[in-house]
């Protein structure tokens, strides 16, 4: 590298730590306070403040159903968004079919339908599909 590349590096690397001493120098903003729990601190509140479920009511079937499946299949999830213009609004959200089997759930799982990507076992496995199949289909063959 040149003179004239080590003096252009060297006068970036001096405004990047200047603007670096001017951040630690800024007072931090102080965070609003949460506001308190008025039920006793089991519910959990969401991003409007509105009450959600509590988390440790759930079964760990559900609890699964949630973190694998649940950005897209629960209420303003892309997947029961997408259900609700092509099919019925009722049958959008999965939890509250009752015409799905384990079958189905699995091939749909691992084959993907439509606007759904195939899930591969890498991001859920055998085991925790029948254990979402079951949850979701509620013990039916």
């Amino acid at each position: 590298m040149n003179r004239k590349g080590l003096a252009a590096l060297g006068a970036i690397m001096l405004g990047v730590a200047g603007m670096g001493a001017a951040v630690a120098q800024s007072p931090a903003p102080s965070p609003t306070p949460a506001p308190a729990p008025t039920d006793g601190g089991t519910q959990i509140r969401n991003a409007t403040g509105g009450a959600m479920q509590d988390r440790s009511s759930r079964s760990a079937p559900e609890a699964l159903f949630v973190a694998k499946c649940g950005m897209c299949h629960r209420q303003m999830g892309m997947g029961t968004v997408i259900l609700a213009r092509r099919m019925a609004p009722a049958i959008a959200m999965l939890e509250a079919r009752d015409d799905l089997t384990p079958d189905l759930i699995r091939a749909v799982a691992r084959n993907g339908m439509g606007n759904m990507p195939r899930i591969p076992r890498g991001e859920v496995s055998d085991a925790q599909l029948a254990t979402i199949a079951a949850y979701l289909s509620k013990g039916k063959k």
